[in-house]
C-alpha cells in the first residue's frame, strides 16, 4: 500500500527527484551485486573455500546473469500486471533473501543457485526501474532522470570495488572474507523496500488500468497543475488507442512497426554487451593478476575502474540534456573499440613487462570512460523510450533478456578464454565485435531526443505504415 505523506504539497520537481533517488536503489543493488564478484572470486576460489577452477569461476559469476535474463523477461510482464512500484517492492525482498543465501552458501552448488535467484532480482530491476523512471519523468528531463539509474549502477559497482579492496587488504588472511563482501548488499535492499512504501505508482500504468482519477492525483504530485492536465489527456489518448488492440503478446510480431521496435531494442541491448564491458567489471581483478599483479594490488588498482565509471556517468547524464542520442552512442562505441584493440596489441608485444599492468589498467579506464559516459546512458534510456505503453513491459523485458543472455555467455566463457587463448587474443575478438556494433547503430538507430513517449510511438507507427504501403505498392 502506498503511504502518502501529509502536509503541504511538495514541489513537483523535488518530488520527482525523491522518487528517482529511492527507486534507483534498485540500480545500486544491480551494480553492487554484479561488481562484488570481481573481488570475492579470488578468495572463494581458494582450496579451503569453494575451490573453484576456471569453469566453475565462470559458472559462479555468470549464474547471476542467467537469472537476470529470466528476471528481465518476466519482470516486465509482472510490472505490467502488478504495477511498477509493487514490482520493485517484491524485488527488494528478493534481493535481501538471495544476498543472505550467497553469503552463507557452504558449497559451489548452493552458491550458484543463490546467485541465480539474486540474478532474477537484478534482471527484474534492470527492466522495471528504468520503465518506472521514464513514466514518472517530464519529457524535457527524462534523459537525465532515467540515466540516474545507470549512475546508481556504476556507483554500486564502485562501492563493491572499494569494499572489496578494503576488506581484501585488511581481512585478506581471514578465510571467509568474501562472505563479508557479499553480505553488505543486504543493506540497500532494506532501504529500497522501506523507501518504495512512500513512492506513488506510475500514472501511465494507473491510466492503463482505467484508474484515471488516481493517475491525475499522481500527476499533480509530479507536475505543475496545467502540465498534469495536458499530460493526462495525452496518456488517455494513448491508452484509448491501445485499448482498441488486443493485449500485447508475441502475436504482435506480425505487425511491421512492432517488429522494427523489437529488432531495434534487442540490437541495442546486445550492442551494450558484445564489447566485453562486463568481462572487465566482473573479472577486472583477474585481468590485472594475469598481467602480473598480486591479488591485493589488483583489488586496489581495480578501484580506478569504479571511480572512472561514476565520473563518466555524471558526464554522460550532463551530455544527454545537450547532445543527440545517436552520435553520442556511436562516439562511445568508437572509443571502446579502439581501447579494446590497444589492450590486445600491448598485451601481445609487452607480455611479461613490468609496465603491462599499468598500461592495461590505463586502457580499461579509457574504455570505461567511453562505456559509462556514452554507451551505458544511451542504451538504457533508448530502451525505456522506444516501446509503446501497451507493450513496454513485454518489449523491454524481451530486449533486456537478450542483453543478459549475451552477458551470461561472455562472462561464462571469459575465464576459460583467458586461460586458453590468452588476454591479447580475447580482447582483439571483443574489438572485432565492437566494429559490428558500430555498423548496427549507424544503420538502424533513429534519434529520440526531445520527443515525448507518445510522439515516439506515433513515429514508429507511421514508419511501419509507410513501410507496409511501400511493400504493397511493389
Amino acid at each position: 500500500m502506498y503511504i502518502e505523506t501529509k502536509g503541504k504539497k511538495q514541489d513537483p520537481k523535488r518530488m520527482v527527484r525523491k522518487i528517482a533517488f529511492i527507486s534507483t536503489f534498485g540500480g545500486l543493488l544491480f551494480g553492487y551485486d554484479t561488481g562484488v564478484i570481481n573481488g570475492a572470486l579470488p578468495y572463494m576460489s581458494e582450496a579451503n573455500q569453494l575451490d573453484l577452477n576456471p569453469f566453475t569461476q565462470g559458472l559462479v559469476a555468470s549464474s547471476l546473469l542467467l537469472g537476470a535474463a529470466f528476471g528481465a523477461l518476466f519482470g516486465g510482464r509482472l510490472s505490467d500486471y502488478n504495477g511498477r512500484r509493487k514490482n520493485i517492492l517484491y524485488l527488494a525482498l528478493l534481493f535481501f533473501i538471495a544476498t543472505l543465501g550467497c553469503t552463507f552458501a557452504p558449497n559451489t552448488t548452493l552458491m550458484v543457485i543463490s546467485r541465480f535467484i539474486l540474478g532474477i532480482a537484478v534482471g527484474g530491476a534492470s527492466v522495471t526501474v528504468p520503465t518506472f523512471l521514464a513514466e514518472m519523468s517530464p519529457a524535457e528531463t527524462r534523459g537525465q532522470i532515467v540515466t540516474q539509474n545507470e549512475l546508481m549502477i556504476v556507483t554500486g559497482q564502485f562501492l563493491a570495488f572499494t569494499c572489496n579492496a578494503i576488506l581484501g587488504n585488511v581481512l585478506g588472511d581471514v578465510g571467509h572474507v568474501w562472505r563479508f563482501m557479499l553480505v553488505i548488499a543486504s543493506l540497500p535492499a532494506v532501504v529500497l523496500w522501506f523507501g518504495m512504501l512512500i513512492v506513488p505508482e506510475s500514472p501511465r500504468w494507473l491510466a492503463s488500468k482505467g484508474r484515471i482519477g488516481d493517475a491525475l492525483r499522481v500527476l499533480k504530485q509530479i507536475r505543475e497543475e496545467n502540465q498534469a492536465n495536458i499530460e493526462l489527456k495525452e496518456i488517455k489518448s494513448s491508452v484509448d488507442e491501445e485499448s482498441k488492440l488486443e493485449k500485447s503478446s508475441f502475436k504482435d510480431l506480425s505487425i511491421p512497426w512492432v517488429r522494427r521496435i523489437l529488432f531495434l531494442g534487442i540490437g541495442i541491448a546486445i550492442v551494450n554487451q558484445i564489447n566485453g564491458v562486463n568481462a572487465i567489471m566482473y573479472y577486472g581483478t583477474e585481468i590485472l593478476k594475469n598481467t602480473g599483479w598480486g591479488t591485493k594490488a589488483a583489488l586496489i588498482g581495480n578501484i580506478a575502474n569504479g571511480v572512472i565509471s561514476v565520473v563518466a556517468m555524471l558526464v554522460g547524464i550532463w551530455l544527454l540534456g545537450r547532445v543527440r542520442r545517436r552520435p553520442m552512442l556511436i562516439i562511445g562505441l568508437c572509443g571502446t573499440t579502439t581501447s579494446l584493440f590497444l589492450i590486445g596489441f600491448f598485451s601481445f608485444i609487452l607480455n611479461g613487462s613490468a609496465a603491462l599492468p599499468y598500461i592495461v589498467l590505463s586502457l580499461t579506464v579509457v574504455f570505461l570512460a567511453f562505456m559509462q559516459g556514452a554507451i551505458g546512458p544511451v542504451t538504457w534510456l533508448t530502451l525505456a523510450e522506444i516501446f509503446p505503453l501497451r507493450m513496454r513491459g513485454l518489449g523491454m523485458g524481451f530486449s533486456v533478456f537478450w542483453m543478459w543472455i549475451v552477458n551470461f555467455l561472455i562472462s561464462l566463457s571469459f575465464p576459460v578464454l583467458l586461460s586458453t587463448i590468452g588476454l591479447s587474443i580475447t580482447f582483439l575478438v571483443f574489438g572485432v565485435l565492437g566494429l559490428i556494433a558500430i555498423a548496427f547503430v549507424n544503420r538502424y538507430l533513429p534519434e529520440t531526443k526531445g520527443k515525448s513517449l507518445e510522439e515516439l510511438e506515433y513515429y514508429f507507427r507511421s514508419y511501419g505504415n509507410q513501410e507496409l504501403q511501400s511493400k504493397q505498392a511493389r
